[in-house]
Formats: C-alpha cells, structure tokens, sequence
C-alpha cells in the first residue's frame, strides 16, 4: 500500500475505521500531478472521480448567465473536491473543476467509492459525514450572500479562511465571494 498519511488522518479525524478497513479503502486511491490551470473537469461531462488534494489547490466554478465566473469552492490540502451533484446524480456536471496551483492529489472513481460504500460500512458514515459538511458550507455560504454585504463577506472570508486571500489571485478571491475585482482591491486596501 502507497503511504498516503495525508489522507490517512483526515480520514482518521472524521470517523473510527478499522485498520484494516482503512487500508482497503487507501488501496482505492490512485495518485497524480496536474499543472496549474489544467482542467479536471469540464462542465457538461460527468464527475466520475472524487479529488482529495495532497498538496495544491483546486476550485470548482460556473459560468452564470451574464458569463461571470463564479467560483462556487475551493479545496486546499487535506480537502476533498468533486462535483457533488454530477458524482452523485450521474448527470452532465453544472461545473468545472479547475487545478489552481501545481497539485499533488488522490483520486477515486465513483464506481470504486459506491462499492467501498457497500463494503466497509465507516466508509458510508465517511461518506455521510462529508455530505453533511458540504451542505452546511453550501448553506452559510448562500447565507451570507444574502445576508452580508461585500466588506463583511470578506471579512469573514479572512477570519474563516484566510488561505484563500493570502494564497490565491484577487480575480478568484473577488468571484469566491462575489464581488468585482475593483471592489475587493479597495477592501484590501482599508481592512
């Protein structure tokens, strides 16, 4: 079995999984390289693989109906990334899955999940458990869009994240919180 610590904790940390069970499942991964701005996942194919980033950093983004680009997630070390949807419902993915800086990531392709799923019943509580935080980052995110005009959003996206403004270019920043460019240049420059 290839030594994947990373992912061997973070697993570890959401749930209690026999070793031996936790070495089944690791042996589903399968390990690669992408170059910044290579693309994962296209919009309109099907998520047929689930990313977890070693090392790196990946974002998921549509283009709305003015073709704005809208980044929707942003996944750093020792987060997973996919297009929950499209993995989940089989359907054409809404959006893209974009490598932000050089990356060292695992993979698993949704069959090998399901089946991990059906066999190794931590795996399923994983699952549950990943399903759960999705659609409560999701919530506060829409939340806040709603609720927090840009200085608070981006406020808050320092305190809660800061990787993202310190690590990533302000276009992605800016369509992270949803924002123009020239807004959160100015927010930048008072906060």
């Amino acid at each position: 079995m290839t030594n994947h610590i990373e992912l061997t904790n973070f697993i570890k940390k959401n749930i209690n999984i026999k070793e031996e069970d936790l070495a089944i499942v690791l042996s589903y991964f399968k390990e690669i390289k992408k170059a910044k701005n290579e693309i994962l996942l296209a919009n309109g194919k099907n998520s047929q693989v689930s990313f977890f980033v070693k090392k790196g950093c990946l974002r998921l983004f549509y283009i709305d109906e003015n073709g704005k680009d809208i980044t929707r997630y942003i996944a750093f070390e020792n987060q997973f990334a996919t297009e929950l949807v499209s993995f989940i419902t089989n359907q054409p993915a809404q959006e893209t899955i974009q490598v932000i800086e050089n990356s060292e990531l695992l993979y698993i392709s949704h069959e090998d999940f399901r089946h991990l799923m059906q066999t190794i019943p931590a795996w399923k509580d994983f699952y549950n458990i990943y399903l759960e935080k999705a659609y409560v980052n999701n919530s506060k995110r829409l939340i806040s869009f709603t609720t927090l005009d840009a200085a608070e959003r981006y406020k808050q996206l320092f305190k809660i994240n800061p990787h993202i403004v310190k690590r990533l270019p302000n276009k992605i920043v800016a369509s992270y919180i949803n924002i123009s460019q020239e807004t959160l240049s100015r927010l930048k420059s008072k906060i």
